[in-house]
């Protein structure tokens, strides 16, 4: 299992650079899709609709593999991450579009009421309350990111599974180097795991409180 840790660095390196991707990409296009109407909505939904709908291992395959086809040509890490961190991302931003949806419709307003034009009213009334709602959501999408990048070994990159299946190549046991990996990914994830029940338990009393005064 040492060895196997060794592809951790990877592991990581992927799934830090697909939060740089996702994280933008989740509250643009779930803020665009809450506020926009009409040709907009459809083209950001469309959008959302792509990296959400399309099989990651295929997208990997087209971006590292088909595009240099036509002259295009892009590190395989940016390709992982790129492609993780946008399919993360276009289910999150459904979480953010969702949680600003849920909003009473009195907080818009009372901020016009108090004189504050949209966008400040968005920034300053509506995310605040918002984004306490969209934590439970974020944090499973980082834990799905993050098993993810298993499949990135299949575009070269040397992270854990790339690492299992060169030690099953050379020790012919295939059963105790996967199981190996079964239990990295799992001392690498479980804490990350507990860390989303405390927030969903913390959101749940705060949403609690809240409804009882």
């Amino acid at each position: 299992m040492l060895s196997i840790l060794q592809g951790l660095s990877v592991t990581l390196q992927v799934t830090c650079l697909g939060l740089l991707f996702a994280l933008p990409f989740m509250f643009i296009c779930g803020v665009a899709q809450y506020l926009a109407t009409g040709f907009a909505r459809l083209a950001v939904t469309a959008l959302i609709e792509f990296w959400r709908s399309s099989p990651v291992i295929v997208l990997l395959f087209v971006f590292y593999y088909s595009l240099p086809a036509f002259g295009i040509t892009l590190p395989a890490v940016l390709v992982g991450s790129m492609v993780l961190g946008l399919n993360a991302g276009g289910y999150a931003s459904q979480a953010v579009r969702a949680a600003l949806q849920g909003l009473a419709p009195g907080q818009v307003e009372a901020g016009r009421s108090l004189g504050f034009r949209r966008l400040p009213i968005l920034l300053l009334i509506e995310l605040p309350q918002a984004l306490p709602i969209m934590m439970p959501s974020f944090i499973n999408q980082f834990i799905q990111l993050l098993k993810g990048t298993s499949l990135v070994s299949l575009i070269m990159l040397t992270d854990m599974t790339f690492r299992a299946k060169e030690i099953a190549q050379v020790t012919y046991d295939p059963a105790g180097v996967y199981s190996g990996l079964l239990l990295s990914y799992l001392i690498v994830c479980y804490p990350i795991t507990r860390l989303g029940r405390w927030v969903e338990g913390r959101v749940a009393r705060s949403q609690g409180a809240a409804h009882a005064i």
